[in-house]
């Protein structure tokens, strides 16, 4: 992992920065490395990646390739870009191989990639359409090395009690194409969509009877959705490649909350110290991705200073949580 660095790594990086100077080209180095060790060098490694959702920084409108980059500097282990940011990149002459190899020279891991299709529809046509475009986009991460990609129920106002083995074979028929393709969808929980509920994702994903079968979590969504967090540990942790971190207040009420209601870990209700111990206690060693749209943090940080917010509180509430654990 990237978050530390030894001795002798430090001594050479100086001295290639002392070496670039000279040659009056080593400005730009020495900032980089600065931010580097920064929000580095004294941090210990947690068996929990800090990951970026790009969500986080999408009032900006940076490009992918400038995303990587910001997200590399303030710290994270790990990013989850947006599949239209990446489309955007390529429509401009970008290639997947660029974006895999910035992506390998800063040290991230590509947590995930969060695309929307309506593979879980009733309507059959608009299901069809959606395999077109998953297997258009599954190419895309597999080309930039990416394994993961959301799969929310879109298309759905509501789910159907009636109809759970439907959604299960719906999920299956994608993981099938996952199969096909090198990358899984992740089954994601929406707390105001259809699938709001965490044993309701539960059961579909259990029903497929694929061995690659998950579903992605969300600190908020899963209080949005009325869900309980006492049992969340019920759950296989070591299936979950990623879960999405952030806050919520402790008013309004969970059912009147919206998404730019979410707060930076630590600076809302979320009891942080009981939930993450019970996820490493099931097992759980992904990413928390940092997943935020707060509008009134965009009015007030540019985006330096939101990345370096999102890891350091995240850092923060994770290393506490895990004190008595590790």
């Amino acid at each position: 992992m990237k978050n530390k660095i030894s001795r002798r790594n430090a001594i050479t990086t100086s001295l290639k920065v002392f070496l670039a100077a000279m040659g009056g080209y080593a400005f730009k180095a020495r900032v980089q490395d600065q931010s580097y060790f920064e929000n580095t060098s004294l941090k210990k490694i947690l068996p929990i990646r800090i990951s970026l959702n790009t969500s986080t920084l999408l009032h900006y409108k940076l490009d992918v390739d400038v995303q990587i980059d910001m997200v590399a500097d303030a710290g994270f282990d790990g990013v989850e870009l947006w599949m239209r940011d990446i489309k955007a990149y390529l429509e401009k002459g970008g290639t997947s191989e660029q974006l895999k190899r910035k992506l390998e020279e800063r040290g991230l891991i590509l947590e995930n990639i969060i695309g929307f299709s309506k593979w879980c529809s009733d309507d059959p046509e608009e299901r069809k359409k959606a395999m077109e475009q998953l297997r258009e986009e599954m190419m895309i991460i597999a080309q930039m090395g990416g394994k993961f990609i959301a799969a929310p129920v879109q298309g759905l106002k509501s789910l159907d009690s009636t109809k759970f083995d439907e959604y299960s074979e719906r999920y299956n028929a994608i993981l099938e194409l996952g199969d096909e393709t090198g990358v899984t969808p992740i089954l994601e929980l929406w707390g105001m969509g259809a699938l709001n509920k965490v044993a309701d994702c539960a059961r579909i994903v259990i029903a497929t009877g694929h061995p690659k079968a998950t579903m992605l979590l969300d600190f908020y969504h899963v209080y949005r959705g009325g869900n309980d967090w006492d049992t969340v540990d019920i759950l296989n942790g070591k299936k979950l490649p990623v879960i999405h971190i952030n806050d919520y207040p402790s008013s309004p009420a969970y059912e009147l909350l919206k998404d730019s209601d979410r707060v930076l870990p630590g600076e809302g209700v979320c009891p942080f110290n009981v939930v993450i111990p019970k996820l490493y206690d099931a097992g759980f060693r992904g990413g928390f991705s940092v997943e935020l749209f707060n509008k009134e943090y965009w009015a007030t940080m540019d985006a330096e200073t939101m990345l370096k917010n999102s890891y350091e509180k995240t850092y923060e509430v994770v290393e506490k949580a895990l004190a008595k654990t590790l």
